[in-house]
């Protein structure tokens, strides 16, 4: 599969109240990583391994536009408040020509680190320089 120039990743998460959508450049954490406990029995010489759990990942998303700013600023708000809502929803990939070439879920992610543009007159940048979510899961 060859990408064309262009390709962009579209994110749309939301929860209670409040959403997080945009196009972003660059998405990057959608790995999962898991934990298992071994466990042998007696006169057997292969373990067995038991699912512990999930640990839970980063989602950074780079170089991107918000399509709703207040949406993320009440977002901010309700963190620096102490509350954490939890989003979901997806995340595509999506060519210069705008068609569907992969999609991710996301579950319970949580908003860690919001970093804007740097403010300078005389530069045109994007509304959002880089957003990272903790999350338990995608599919």
């Amino acid at each position: 599969m060859s990408l064309l120039s262009g390709a962009y990743f579209e994110v749309d998460l939301s929860g209670s109240g409040v959403s997080l959508g945009g196009s972003f450049l660059s998405v990057s954490g959608l790995d999962m990583e898991f934990e298992y406990e071994v466990y042998c029995e007696g006169g057997s010489s292969y373990p067995r391994y038991f699912f512990k759990n999930a640990k839970p990942q980063t989602l950074v998303l780079e170089q991107g536009t918000v399509t709703d700013a207040d949406s993320v600023s009440e977002l901010i708000y309700m963190v620096n408040l102490g509350i954490s809502v939890p989003l979901e929803g997806t995340i595509l990939l999506r060519d210069s020509f705008g068609n569907t070439m992969r999609v991710w879920h996301i579950c319970d992610a949580h908003l860690v680190k919001y970093a804007g543009p740097s403010l300078n007159s005389n530069q045109p940048e994007l509304a959002v320089s880089r957003i990272e979510l903790m999350y338990n899961g995608s599919s």
